[in-house]
């Protein structure tokens, strides 16, 4: 790979790796019986899509140490793509978001392998839950079987318990803090486990100790990390019910419907009087919420300067990272890598 970071031709590499991987995990499942078939196309469609971050940013955790490219460290940073893809299907499955991508989420597409069922939609809720549950165990096999030498791959197991605690923390934190007041806070706080972690901080970390990292590159790539990774799922809030479901792929309704516990919910209640607050605790949590009803929460929030609020937040992220990223004396790739990671991951439209 060229020293000068191509995203597209990473995202193709990683793309490839997921591909040959899920589908040879996919034959093995519906060779057990044709009736899985279903279960197996639905563990291969849950990784079609993606911006691959996760692994990039566990490839250049790697390369900022001063390891060359290497197919096997691709295959092992491809593992954090699997590990995403099980966090997706839970979510969504949680939260019973009708679609991802544009696409029938796992748990809405797999009502057609249970349609003449009893209990047809609990059914497919329970292949689903099966499903995320397969990609994690699928991700650790992915990783172990990377090429890496043991030793290297001995260096980051312990790291696999963390982000797999961390990512359920902060996944619990959010169902606990649902329909709760609003809290920036609470709200960050759900943010930095559920999301940040994951997406940014341990994946640099685990491309880290594979690689034999010292100490101090380590606390910077969590400095760097934890911002960045807060910076993302801001930007996601703010898509969340602002932007495009045409680019998004996802219903604006949301996290409106299910009274998330976001950032942007919580400082839009912080900055509300009495009256906005009226108006908006009489429409949050609706599951009946139409466009009309949508269009008066968006309203509330723009008149206080909310979304305004989530940028300049997304903004001083970006900018502790970047700040972070300058004192590390990574090589000169790794820092401009890095960089256009920072950018992409928190300026983005989908």
């Amino acid at each position: 790979m060229s020293e000068r970071w191509d995203p597209a031709a990473f995202k193709a590499r990683v793309d490839e790796v997921l591909r040959q991987f899920v589908a040879a995990e996919a034959e093995q499942l519906s060779a057990v019986d044709p009736l899985l078939a279903p279960v197996a196309g639905q563990l291969e469609a849950t990784v079609a899509d993606g911006k691959r971050l996760r692994s990039a940013f566990c490839y250049w955790g790697w390369r900022a140490v001063g390891q060359p490219d290497s197919d096997a460290l691709v295959r092992a940073a491809a593992a954090m793509e699997l590990v995403h893809a099980a966090a997706v299907v839970h979510d969504d499955l949680i939260d019973d978001s009708p679609l991802r991508h544009g696409r029938p989420t796992a748990h809405i597409a797999l009502r057609g392998a249970v349609r003449r069922r009893p209990r047809a939609v609990v059914a497919a809720r329970s292949l689903a839950m099966l499903v995320g549950d397969l990609l994690m165990s699928l991700a650790g096999q992915l990783f172990a079987t990377s090429g890496l030498p043991a030793a290297y791959l001995a260096r980051a197991r312990p790291l696999w318990s963390l982000l797999a605690r961390d990512l359920i923390a902060g996944e619990c934190l959010e169902i606990l803090r649902t329909g709760t007041p609003p809290d920036t806070s609470a709200s960050l706080k759900v943010i930095r486990y559920k999301t940040a972690k994951y997406t940014v901080e341990q994946p640099l970390l685990i491309g880290a100790a594979l690689a034999g990292a010292g100490e101090r590159l380590r606390q910077g790539y969590s400095a760097y990390g934890l911002p960045l990774g807060e910076a993302f799922q801001l930007r996601d809030d703010l898509l969340g019910l602002f932007g495009d479901p045409a680019r998004t792929g996802k219903a604006n309704t949301d996290d409106v419907r299910g009274h998330r516990p976001t950032a942007l919910l919580a400082e839009t209640w912080r900055l509300a009087d009495d009256r906005d607050r009226e108006r908006l605790a009489a429409l949050l949590g609706r599951r009946d919420l139409d466009e009309e009803g949508l269009a008066e929460v968006r309203a509330v929030m723009r008149d206080l300067k909310a979304p305004d609020r989530i940028e300049v937040m997304i903004g001083e992220r970006v900018d502790e990272a970047l700040t972070v990223l300058d004192t590390l004396n990574a090589p000169a790739p790794a820092t401009a890598a890095l960089s256009a990671l920072a950018r992409s991951a928190a300026i983005r439209l989908s």
